[in-house]
């Protein structure tokens, strides 16, 4: 038996273990309404989000997008940032309301122009950009025809997705559909949390469909327009029964896990919605929504599938329970609250259930993977010298690299790794009080500093991989 260990740039050893594959990419991630601002700049028009946090109640403090983190008029300075860190990929989102204000009919050049500009902005610093045409700010004009709920608005992303391609495909080559279609069907139309703010079971089953639907549609669109890499990005849960050896708190899990996972995933890789969701979708509504060949244009080969994760679901069977509202129907099911560490929003810190997600992905999908989000919200700001120590973050990120390594030496296919977030800034209905970037925005000033987590993460990539102590192996 030798000791084996790789050496980075700088002579510090390199755990055997500890580096990431050649090709593995390095980025950071953020959405369009969380931190353009310009709302109604170069004529962009109303989304739901304009709408929903304009409504008293639904966003901490009445907070809004209008300005976020001003990226719109800001961009070029903030991809410099990215350049600091050494990011080989920016992942962003575009705003529909920018391209087409009403959803439909004429296109508006000057909000393609600014992805037109800040793409080039991208590849003049060398970082690969990585798009994603939809993360939640439907134009507010689709919402009044029925938004999700409604076929209509499949067919109008999918001509959505053509126009964008048409201007940015010749420099993007990687294109993500949806972003989490879970929250925008069980969020925005069951419990209401999110836009548009619908609280009706049958809707968001409606919605869960013409979501994906629109994804098989844009993905067809995509092709047929000459693109190289299609995606889209779900946020899986690592689903657990509270006591794995008891078969109720075996069912419960699998209700949620159904709800959260294979209602999306079987459609979109296997081709077809598992018999126990479509038979507890007709608890709510009919599917007559759901035409014949409708899973067949779901299944629109994909090229990766982008994981968005944050923190584990632990469940047991409780009766008497209500349904939670973002789960319809799960009724006598009982989530567990977090144990242990967690981060400033309350959501559970563990690792290993990342690790865990990643291989079950792997071993029932078989499809390459893209971390396309993992983060954590802290609220440290600037110190008395002026810097932002985050420690807390550093052990969060660096954890779950380190479960994406576990992930790795297990035979999983992941491409790469996108923090979340590249910057702090509007962060859906908990406004702007919960903070997730790697840089720290002063919304007053919008003056941009560098937390220690992205000083951090800029040597993670630097080495590519992480340092400790050196594994002993064959």
């Amino acid at each position: 038996m030798t000791a084996t260990v790789q050496v980075a740039p700088d002579g510090e050893p390199l755990a055997s273990g500890h580096a990431f594959p050649a090709g593995f990419v390095w980025g950071a991630a953020t959405a369009a309404y969380q931190i353009e601002g310009a709302a109604h700049d170069d004529g962009r028009g109303p989304s739901i989000w304009d709408t929903f946090s304009r409504t008293p109640g639904r966003v901490y403090a009445g907070h809004t997008g209008d300005v976020a983190c001003d990226h719109y008029h800001r961009y070029a300075d903030d991809v410099a940032l990215m350049a600091d860190l050494g990011l080989a990929a920016y992942r962003y989102s575009i705003a529909w309301p920018r391209i087409q204000p009403d959803g439909t009919g004429p296109v508006n050049p000057r909000g393609l122009d600014f992805y037109d500009r800040l793409t080039d902005e991208l590849l003049g610093r060398g970082i690969d950009p990585v798009v994603t045409l939809y993360h939640w700010d439907l134009p507010q004009t689709l919402q009044d025809r029925g938004g999700w709920t409604v076929r209509a608005t499949a067919e109008a992303f999918a001509d959505y997705a053509a126009i964008v391609h048409a201007k940015l495909g010749d420099r993007v080559s990687t294109w993500t559909t949806l972003n989490e279609p879970w929250c925008s069907a069980y969020l925005g139309y069951a419990s209401g949390q999110h836009a548009p703010g619908i609280q009706d079971p049958a809707s968001a089953f409606r919605a869960v469909h013409h979501l994906l639907l629109g994804h098989g549609l844009a993905a067809r669109a995509l092709r047929a327009a000459g693109a190289r890499s299609v995606s889209i990005t779900l946020n899986p849960a690592a689903v657990f029964p509270l006591d794995p050896a008891n078969p109720a708190d075996a069912a419960a899990a699998r209700i949620v896990d159904g709800l959260q996972n294979r209602i999306f995933l079987d459609p979109l890789l296997r081709g077809s919605y598992p018999d126990d969701m479509r038979e507890h979708m007709t608890r709510f509504t009919d599917l007559s929504h759901v035409r014949d060949g409708d899973e067949a244009i779901i299944q629109a080969p994909i090229d990766v599938l982008g994981v968005n994760f944050y923190t584990p679901a632990y469940v047991s069977a409780q009766p008497g329970t209500p349904a939670a509202p973002e789960y319809p129907g799960t009724e006598g099911v009982a989530f567990r609250p977090p144990v242990g560490p967690v981060t400033d929003i309350g959501w559970q810190v563990e690792p290993a259930a990342l690790t865990r997600l990643l291989d079950r992905l792997h071993t029932d999908y078989g499809v390459p993977l893209l971390i396309t989000e993992n983060g954590a919200a802290y609220p440290e700001g600037p110190a008395a010298d002026g810097e932002v120590h985050d420690a807390a973050r550093i052990d969060y990120l660096d954890g779950h690299l380190r479960a994406c390594l576990d992930a790795l030496a297990h035979g999983v296919d992941l491409r790469g790794y996108f923090a979340w977030s590249l910057l702090d800034n509007f962060e859906w209905a908990e406004g702007y009080q919960m903070r997730f970037g790697l840089v720290h925005v002063d919304y007053t000033t919008q003056k941009r500093v560098l937390k220690d987590s992205a000083k951090w993460y800029r040597e993670v990539i630097r080495r590519h991989g992480l340092t400790g102590r050196a594994r002993i192996g064959a």
